[in-house]
């Protein structure tokens, strides 16, 4: 008796067998950019289902696909030629790496007989992406692509997630291959990550924290990787636990839950750092404190035990020594917490202590210069308007942090930025992503002059696809966070931050068929914003800020989190 896949079995090419297993895995859409050695692919695409949305840039493709994946969880797709076409995506693929960003980037590759040979647009994508992928594919068989295709979602998907490439000869696009809508679950010898935490460590943690008298939970981007953020929130409240977030762990509670302290770190609030600083137990849930949070480790909660719960076993431990390590996944960790009796914990002194800093310390600027428009009201403003309920897309520098301490996060997957990596140009092409996956969420992207200059050409794709997306250009003229860093620590000498001459970025964007205002006086900039934002259709906001303002407060490199500059 035949079995099922036997049954549904179908002969296509490998560029059709390709795109039903895409199908078979529910994509919704790619992004990409056609080439060469992806043609077959997309004469296939001409009659698929699945839509290819053209950027006008590889690195657009994949930062959309990123923006994409953080707005949903869902894995983005990424369709790019070889050679240039697959080089000019690596930095997005290091970038998703960095954050755990589930992504399938498929290259195009040269057929398999020209491969070794320095071919026509040949580059060794295997190699080149070793050590930034979870896993990479190089495609010999068409027979093995649905397989390939299938083990791909699995590895991006589960565990600590992260980007896979398959790399595509153009003749394995060509030659024709059997498609059985495979039914089996893939099962990886080599792969099978822990997601059920120990009992024995879970148990460890709850006695540690009847003991506690100066306990914090520090959330990071786990809790939104494994849907956890009501769980979260859940075992925050029962036991009046201190919270502080990471850059990505923002959203994960809500602005106003009044155990939330902010984030943490380099810029993070007084509270927060304080918090780090003098707890006497440290509950991790998904952050791999990385060394902008953790910015001296050596003396990091020195007085604290160190519990850290995380998906990924190499992670605990790694920058700082973990007293109770815990191995799984975040939601599956905080199930396993809640099932305890509830307990009364004993620091009601403590919880006291910090949220008296958050109020007596708040993120603050000089409300009182009315020459110059301040970013940090910009921000504050947009929040009000929207209510902390839009999706936020940034890109990289001062205006990130600005938004990180002013715009109030309060859902999961609201904050779409890109932490670990840090990559300018990252912010239009990602909030585009988002706003592919919720057409009927308003969306909003924060970028800076430098950033914007980087990517603005998928302004293009706006219009072409009826997107309702509000651009925020906080415009000072420089790299602000590297003339910021030039200023307190290069004796204030600004080599090469400073733009001394730019376009006129209104003009640019109504190029693009784009409605566009700049916003230049300090005294009508509320108004102002209202305007903008009450208008429907994409839309560039310019707006024109100060030179010389400086993110605070700030921590500086390699020095404590409690020895904060700015504070007052």
């Amino acid at each position: 008796m035949k079995n099922q896949d036997q049954e549904i079995a179908q002969k296509m090419s490998g560029a059709q067998l390709l795109l039903k297993s895409l199908q078979k895995h529910d994509v919704e859409l790619v992004f990409g950019y056609p080439g060469g050695a992806v043609l077959p692919l997309y004469d296939a695409l001409y009659d698929a289902e699945i839509p290819n949305i053209l950027t006008r840039h590889e690195q657009g493709a994949v930062h959309a696909a990123e923006g994409y994946a953080k707005a949903t969880g869902k894995p983005g797709v990424v369709i790019v030629t070889s050679g240039p076409g697959a080089t000019n995506v690596v930095t997005g693929i290091a970038d998703a790496m960095g954050d755990s960003v589930p992504l399938i980037v498929i290259t195009g590759q040269v057929a398999t007989p020209g491969i070794g040979k320095d071919a026509f647009q040949e580059a060794d994508i295997l190699g080149i992406t070793l050590p930034i992928t979870k896993h990479n594919y190089q495609v010999r068989d068409v027979e093995e692509l649905e397989k390939t295709i299938d083990e791909a979602f699995h590895i991006a998907t589960t565990g600590r997630k992260g980007p896979v490439v398959i790399d595509l000869p153009k003749d394995i696009s060509i030659i024709e291959g059997t498609y059985t809508q495979r039914t089996k679950p893939v099962n990886l010898i080599s792969y099978q990550p822990t997601t059920n935490p120990s009992q024995l460590q879970i148990t460890r943690l709850m006695e540690q924290l009847k003991k506690a008298k100066k306990p914090i939970v520090l959330a990071g981007a786990g809790i939104t990787a494994a849907n956890a953020a009501k769980e979260l929130q859940e075992f925050v409240e029962r036991y009046k636990l201190p919270t502080v977030t990471t850059l990505l762990g923002l959203g994960t509670l809500p602005a106003d839950c009044p155990y939330f302290l902010g984030m943490g770190g380099m810029h993070g609030s007084y509270a927060s750092n304080m918090a780090l600083a003098e707890c006497d137990l440290l509950i991790n849930i998904g952050s791999r404190f990385d060394d902008r949070l953790a910015t001296c480790p050596s003396q990091f909660a020195t007085g604290a035990v160190i519990a850290h719960i995380d998906i990924d076993p190499a992670e605990i431990g790694k920058i700082i020594p973990t007293d109770i390590p815990i191995v799984g996944d975040a939601k599956n960790a905080l199930e396993k917490l809640l099932a305890f009796e509830p307990f009364e914990v004993d620091s009601q002194a403590w919880q006291e202590l910090c949220i008296e800093r958050k109020q007596k310390y708040p993120f603050k600027y000089d409300r009182e210069n009315k020459d110059e428009i301040k970013p940090q009201r910009v921000i504050e403003k947009i929040g009000e308007i929207t209510k902390g309920q839009s999706f936020v897309s940034t890109d990289v520098g001062q205006h990130q942090m600005w938004v990180a301490q002013y715009y109030p996060f309060n859902f999961p997957n609201q904050l779409i930025t890109s932490g670990g990596l840090g990559t300018m140009g990252f912010g239009i092409p990602a909030g585009i992503g988002a706003q592919f996956a919720y057409r009927d969420r308003p969306v909003i992207v924060f970028v800076g002059d430098g950033g914007f200059q980087m990517t603005n050409q998928e302004f293009a794709i706006l219009n072409e696809n009826g997107l309702n997306v509000k651009f925020v250009l906080i415009n000072n003229g420089s790299l602000g966070m590297v003339r910021q860093w030039q200023e307190r620590f290069h004796n204030e000498r600004r080599s090469s931050s400073v733009f001394d001459g730019q376009p006129d970025f209104i003009k640019l964007a109504e190029a693009y068929g784009i409605d566009a205002v700049r916003i230049m006086n300090p005294a009508t900039v509320d108004s102002e914003l209202e305007a903008a934002f009450a208008k429907e259709g994409p839309m560039l906001i310019e707006v024109i800020v100060s030179n010389s303002e400086h993110v605070t407060p700030m921590v500086p490199a390699g020095v404590p989190n409690d020895q904060m500059i700015g504070v007052e």
